[in-house]
């Protein structure tokens, strides 16, 4: 794409000259020697990527019209052109928002190196812009379904809470959309700029959560080849998402703890801490103040965390937000697939409305993808949602172990759903240990 640039001289050679030099690689060039005919031109809208301009002008000078020009244009790169004895006010313009400074007699590959540094930047400034937007757009709190009155409180103090640089503690079931909430609140906060780091605590072993929070040191350990940064010195100057921070244990609650009030971490086989500035956000799908009483939380830790709590509800507790969720993952789904459906029909809209959702937001999403993909006509039925054996009642002459039976193998199903076959969760939470887990699922025929 062609680069337009401008430049501002009162003489009016040296801007010919210099729109020469720019011209050769290719800019689009425009010379103004009037300060004042530039900003109404730029009132205009003539498009402007890179301004050049002398610092000594009669009328405004060159410091004065970058002041006027980046007001118009907040993130116009402005280059100086100065004499030797106004370098320095060039300088201090510097630090007031030009980009850069070339002294008289001007040398032709150093103007271009500079030109072309500046129109990078312009390149990549416009470039963040685009994908803040997107991800703004489909991450961003006002992307976020929000019709029940459940949901919408949930999203004000997310907004109110996102300006901050307070630990957010997200509670709720497994996939309610936890993450989602806490990508909106680092993009709605000042930190948008900087890194979001996410890690599942629960995906790790304590000594290999420590080294993944706080990095190690070569050596630190067998197999440690070589030094490697933890997510909290990754995520220097942004937010760090600490999901499943439930399932922590004791000792590294301890560390964790240290990290939060000091502001710095000690990298496993380190002497000394680093320093990071990093705003944390957690989430659990367990009840933390439950656990602190059980004793199996620290108490200071969760007081910590929890300075802004934030509770997603299930999606059984907000029905009125699963048809326009559905209708959002009707639309994805069918880009995704290509498919140009018209939409469901109305048995599917009331089997929408009242299932109870286990698995929430998550469980939403796959089922109407599953009904993109399995649709035989224009219009998702419920046979495309509901496959396999449905829920059957105990017939008239069903025995007592098998309706047993039966209640056993849909709730086993149900909860391994809930975890995305996860069954180390799914055992916990059916309050059985693995092997017998297993055995049930080979038992029921279910994987």
């Amino acid at each position: 794409m062609t680069a337009h640039v401008a430049i501002v001289d009162d003489e009016a050679r040296m801007g010919r000259i210099l729109a020469m030099v720019l011209r050769r690689d290719g800019h689009a060039v425009t010379t103004w020697t009037d300060p004042r005919a530039f900003l109404d031109a730029l009132d205009g809208g003539a498009p402007v990527d890179l301004l050049l301009t002398d610092l000594m002008m009669p009328g405004l000078s060159g410091v004065a019209l970058c002041a006027a020009a980046r007001k118009r244009v907040p993130e116009l790169p402005v280059v100086l052109i100065t004499a030797h004895g106004t370098v320095d006010t060039a300088v201090a313009a510097m630090k007031e928002g030009a980009f850069d400074y070339l002294r008289k007699p001007v040398d032709n590959a150093r103007c271009r190196q500079v030109v072309a540094r500046a129109l990078e930047h312009t390149r990549l400034s416009r470039e963040n812009r685009r994908l803040r937007a997107a991800l703004a757009e489909r991450f961003g709190l006002d992307a976020v379904v929000a019709v029940s009155p459940a949901m919408t409180c949930v999203l004000d103090l997310a907004r109110r809470a996102a300006a901050s640089t307070s630990t957010v503690l997200v509670t709720g079931e497994s996939g309610t959309g936890k993450e989602v909430i806490a990508r909106a609140l680092h993009l709605h906060s000042p930190r948008v700029g900087g890194p979001f780091e996410a890690i599942n605590c629960k995906a790790f072993g304590a000594g290999v959560l420590e080294s993944e929070l706080f990095g190690h040191e070569k050596g630190a350990y067998t197999g440690a080849a070589r030094a490697r940064k933890g997510v909290f010195e990754r995520a220097d100057g942004g937010t760090l998402f600490l999901d499943e921070i439930g399932e922590v244990d004791g000792d590294f609650q301890g560390k964790l703890l240290r990290a939060l009030q000091e502001g710095e971490v000690l990298p496993v086989g380190a002497d000394r801490p680093l320093r990071v500035d990093v705003r944390v956000i957690a989430a659990t799908n367990r009840d933390l103040q439950a656990e602190v009483a059980a004793g199996r939380f620290r108490e200071d830790l969760y007081y910590r965390l929890a300075v802004i709590p934030i509770h997603v509800p299930p999606l059984r507790e907000r029905r009125a937000d699963i048809l326009p969720l559905a209708a959002l993952f009707l639309e994805r789904a069918r880009r995704a697939q290509s498919r140009a459906l018209a939409g469901w029909d109305a048995e599917v809209e009331g089997w929408l409305v009242a299932h109870d959702w286990p698995g929430n937001v998550r469980e939403l999403e796959n089922v109407i993808e599953r009904g993109v993909v399995l649709a035989r006509g224009e219009r998702i039925t419920l046979g495309d949602l509901v496959v396999g054996p449905p829920r059957s009642r105990a017939a008239p002459d069903e025995t007592l172990h098998d309706t047993l039976d039966r209640v056993a193998a849909e709730r086993i199903a149900a909860v391994l759903a809930e975890t995305d076959g996860v069954r180390v969760e799914a055992a916990r939470r059916l309050g059985v240990d693995r092997t017998t887990l297993f055995r049930l699922m080979r038992k029921y025929g279910l994987g």
